[in-house]
C-alpha cells in the first residue's frame, strides 16, 4: 500500500509552514525598514527644525533687503544638498529593503522547492508501474516554475539597479541645477 496521501498531507503542512516563514521573514524585514525611515525622518525632522531656527534668526538681522536676499541665497544651495542627502539614504534604505527580501524569498524558496523535488522524488520511488510520464510531467512543473523564478529575480535585481541609477543621476543633476541657481541668486543680489 502506498502511503501517498500521508505523503501529501506531509508536504502540504510543510509548504504551509515555509509560507508562514516566509511572511514572517519577509515582515521582520518590512518593518525594520519603516523603522530606518521613521529614524531617518525623525533626525530630518529635528534637524530642520534647528536649522529653520537659525536661519529666521539670520534673516531677521537682515540691515537691509540685499542683505535679506543674500543671506536666503546662501541657503538655496546647502538645503539643495540636504534634500539630495535625503533622497539617497532614503533610496538605500530602499534599496537595503529589496535586497533583503529578494534574499530572505530566495532562501525560502529554494528550501521549499527542495522539498518539492524530495516529495516528488519520493513519490516517484512509491508510483505504481505506467506513471512515469505523470512523474517526469510534474518534474518538469518544477522545473519550469523554477526557471521562472529565477528569472523573474534577475529582471527584478536588473530594475532596482536601474532605479538607483536614475536616481543617482537625477540628484547629480538636482545638485548642479541647484548650484547654478544659487550663483544667480547671489549675482542677482549683488
Amino acid at each position: 500500500m502506498f502511503a501517498i496521501p500521508e505523503q501529501l498531507s506531509n508536504a502540504t503542512k510543510a509548504n504551509l509552514n515555509a509560507q508562514l516563514n516566509i511572511f514572517a521573514a519577509l515582515s521582520g524585514k518590512a518593518l525594520e525598514s519603516v523603522e530606518k525611515v521613521v529614524d531617518l525622518n525623525m533626525s530630518v525632522a529635528r534637524a530642520s527644525l534647528e536649522e529653520s531656527a537659525s536661519t529666521v534668526k539670520q534673516l531677521l538681522t537682515a540691515r537691509d533687503p540685499q542683505e535679506f536676499f543674500t543671506l536666503s541665497a546662501a541657503q538655496v544651495q546647502p538645503a539643495a544638498h540636504k534634500a539630495v542627502s535625503y533622497g539617497r539614504h532614503l533610496a538605500g534604505i530602499a534599496s537595503n529593503a529589496q535586497a533583503e527580501f529578494t534574499k530572505t524569498a530566495d532562501e525560502q524558496i529554494t528550501e521549499t522547492n527542495r522539498k518539492v523535488i524530495a516529495f516528488v522524488e519520493d513519490v516517484a520511488r512509491n508510483a505504481p508501474a505506467g506513471s512515469e510520464s505523470a512523474i517526469a510531467l510534474v518534474k518538469t512543473v518544477v522545473g519550469n516554475a523554477n526557471a521562472g523564478f529565477e528569472q523573474l529575480s534577475k529582471a527584478t535585481k536588473q530594475a532596482m539597479e536601474a532605479v538607483e541609477a536614475n536616481l543617482a543621476t537625477a540628484a547629480d543633476q538636482f545638485v548642479q541645477a541647484t548650484e547654478k541657481t544659487a550663483v544667480r541668486a547671489k549675482k542677482a543680489a549683488a
